[in-house]
């Protein structure tokens, strides 16, 4: 099966999905794999500001409420002053888990995303938000993919966890599972929680880069639901794109998310294949709400 596209034909579905919105990437001097250069050097002094006040407005956020392993890396990290350089981080990461940082233009292929996902690299965008879109980006930016993901992958078990699901990815393509996985990526690793014995703490990227989500997702007596991850159920629950999330799977550690992901997926997406996905808010009725 050819799962491949061609480059014109991926610019031309982003644009579609972003509304027609122009590409922020500069997608001209990518390579085969979408790897293109960062350019340090050419950030602007406004830009490095604004990533300051970013990680400021998070970091003012996220004690208490972000998991110890997430907030240990990113101080180790040392990326307060301005945005990083990736080659530095990344040659941390490898000695650390054996991952790479790879500078990407944007949104990429499928396929593309899961073989550096499968052999343990993770694309970073190279572009900046502007300061009108301080609260609210719709494409993922540096600061997201950096601030927000990087950092669980020093984490050994999450680390490994990353590659599975690539691996998981490429297998998807055949059988047809895209959409499914893709839901266990979104409440996973974009907005998953994990229970510790200090209490719930969040490890999905898309909460902790995010300034509103990281109070309302711990907040109790909101609509939203908190229940324990399970697999098959995760991939077959919709998400919700342009608001608050209305569920958010718990796990317990990190092991329980690489041991989840071990199972052939063939048999899940077989049997999801005519069954009805289950709405962003639903709550059935052997789950537990495990915030009140």
């Amino acid at each position: 099966m050819d799962t491949s596209v061609s480059n014109e034909d991926f610019l031309a579905t982003v644009a579609e999905k972003s509304h027609g919105a122009a590409l922020r990437g500069d997608y001209e001097h990518a390579d085969a794999q979408y790897v293109v250069q960062q350019n340090w050097a050419e950030y602007s002094e406004a830009e490095h500001d604004l990533w300051r006040r970013l990680y400021q407005r998070q970091m003012a956020l996220l004690p208490g409420r972000a998991c110890d392993e997430f907030i240990d890396a990113l101080h180790k990290m040392d990326a307060a002053a301005g945005i990083p350089e990736f080659e530095k981080t990344s040659a941390e990461l490898f000695a650390t888990t054996g991952w790479k940082i790879v500078a990407v233009p944007g949104l990429i292929p499928e396929l593309t995303f899961f073989e550096h996902l499968a052999n343990r690299r993770f694309p970073v965008t190279v572009w900046l938000r502007k300061p009108e879109e301080f609260n609210y980006i719709v494409e993922p930016d540096v600061f997201h993919d950096f601030f927000g993901h990087v950092p669980m992958l020093f984490n050994p078990v999450f680390a490994d966890y990353m590659q599975r699901y690539g691996q998981g990815g490429l297998k998807a393509m055949k059988l047809g599972g895209l959409d499914q996985l893709a839901r266990l990526y979104w409440y996973t690793v974009e907005f998953g929680l994990i229970n510790t014995p200090q209490g719930m703490r969040i490890y999905g990227a898309g909460i902790l880069s995010s300034g509103g989500e990281v109070e309302y997702c711990l907040t109790p007596g909101t609509t939203s639901r908190h229940i324990h991850l399970q697999i098959e159920r995760c991939l077959n629950t919709l998400y919700k794109i342009d608001t608050y999330q209305e569920t958010y799977f718990v796990i317990q550690n990190f092991q329980e998310l690489f041991d989840g992901t071990a199972p052939d997926f063939a048999p899940y997406y077989e049997r999801l294949k005519s069954a009805e996905p289950f709405p962003a808010n639903a709550l059935l009725p052997q789950e537990t709400e495990l915030l009140p």
